[in-house]
């Protein structure tokens, strides 16, 4: 029942990936954020470098990005939503020749007017593949409030000038991120190497934005050892290796699943309903020991969507910077790239987890796995003189292309949602 909503595998012959593509973080967030890339872009819409210039709806100021439902009216109620019955006609509509896989929960929270609910299938479990990397930013900037509880500026100081150089955890991926350099304006992308230089933010920013699973395994362990040392973060090199070999795997294990489920688990959101087990690279998994399987419902997922718009995500802070991070400002993939969302603003994440194998008559493809094929998004929607929404969706179609099935939905979501 839905309750509190407001609130590789191994085998032959097979190919699994976990992908996404896209950026994040407001253009004119350069300055605040320290992530250079932003800059890049900035000189593209100014003209002063050529490249391509990001939708409308991707080109809002950093000081545009609000949190929607912090007035007391939207604090958590103690009941479950109830459906709206309009609302939830039109969605069902959508499905009737599609397949039974597809789970959708959509809050309407459109300024002015009632709060509209839907849901279909919504307590199914999926595995989250990237947006799973959503908890691990949530871990995040919950121990940086554990070392600058009434600090943010710190926290914030500490995000721009910790400097990580990416090292063994991140074997092995195949995502590549955008790296330019503003003195010398030399731009390139690739995956990750080692060795590479990041701030904390930029490493945030290529896992969420570029989706690299390299950086969510950085991310999470740079975690770990804030829990570990506290305010004396960040250790030595000598005491970071120290700490991972030295300290037993089974308290490696339970310090990994209590830095990232133990945010979800107080906003509301229960394990069954989302939870995170094991690093997105080998080299993690190596490591530090899985905790159990990752799964989510949609359910979970636009819990979490509410909590960032409550300020509930760790705290008001906390959740605004997670929004900004999901802010799309340049290729828009799989759900949010339906042209009907050009022009509003797309808070958003993405995951896909395909699997093949030897099928007469079949080609294996992107997005299109006859063993597995699972694709999710979550997404706020945002537009100026239009609806705002939550939407999470999650599917394992098999043999069809669901990125582009995810696409086709937005689309009709929308048109619902503008009516």
């Amino acid at each position: 029942m839905l309750r509190l909503i407001i609130s590789c595998i191994i085998g032959i012959f097979w190919v699994a990936f976990f992908s996404d593509a896209s950026l994040s973080y407001p253009i004119d967030g350069y300055d605040v954020s320290g992530i250079r890339r932003l800059e890049r872009l900035r000189l593209i819409l100014d003209g002063k470098l050529p490249g391509p210039k990001p939708v409308p709806g991707a080109r809002n100021s950093i000081s545009d990005i609000k949190l929607n439902l912090l007035s007391p009216e939207h604090k958590v109620p103690h009941e479950p939503m109830k459906v709206d019955p309009d609302l939830q006609k039109a969605i069902e509509a959508l499905f009737p020749d599609r397949h039974e896989s597809y789970s959708l929960v959509l809050l309407d929270i459109t300024a002015g007017r009632p709060m509209r609910f839907a849901s279909r299938q919504g307590e199914r479990q999926f595995s989250p593949g990237s947006v799973g990397k959503l908890a691990i930013a949530a871990g995040l900037f919950s121990e940086l409030r554990k070392i600058y509880p009434e600090d943010q500026e710190k926290r914030r100081e500490l995000l721009r000038k910790r400097m990580v150089v990416a090292g063994k955890w991140i074997y092995t991926d195949h995502h590549a991120v955008p790296i330019y350099d503003p003195k010398n304006g030399s731009f390139f992308s690739r995956p990750i190497a080692e060795g590479d230089v990041f701030s904390l933010y930029e490493w945030v920013d290529h896992m969420l934005s570029a989706s690299a699973n390299a950086a969510a395994s950085t991310v999470w362990k740079e975690i770990m050892l804030m829990r570990e040392f506290g305010k004396p973060y960040p250790p030595s090199i000598q005491e970071e290796k120290s700490f991972f070999e030295k300290t037993p795997k089974h308290v490696l294990r339970d310090m990994a699943m209590s830095t990232v489920n133990d945010p979800l688990r107080e906003m509301g959101i229960v394990q069954k309903e989302w939870q995170l087990g094991s690093f997105f690279t080998a080299s993690g998994k190596k490591m530090v020991p899985s905790g159990g399987s990752s799964q989510a419902t949609s359910t979970g997922l636009l819990k979490f969507l509410m909590a960032i718009e409550q300020g509930r995500v760790v705290d008001v802070w906390s959740s605004l910077e997670i929004k900004r991070l999901m802010y799309m400002t340049a290729k828009r993939i799989r759900y949010a790239s339906s042209p009907e969302l050009n022009s509003a603003a797309v808070y958003f994440k993405s995951g896909s987890l395909y699997r093949c194998k030897p099928e007469p008559g079949f080609k294996c493809g992107k997005y299109m796995g006859n063993v597995e094929n699972g694709m999710n998004s979550v997404a706020i929607i945002e537009h100026t003189h239009g609806p705002t929404y939550l939407v999470t969706l999650m599917s394992n179609v098999l043999r069809k292309n669901s990125a582009v099935e995810h696409q086709s939905i937005a689309s009709f979501i929308d048109r619902i949602l503008r009516k």
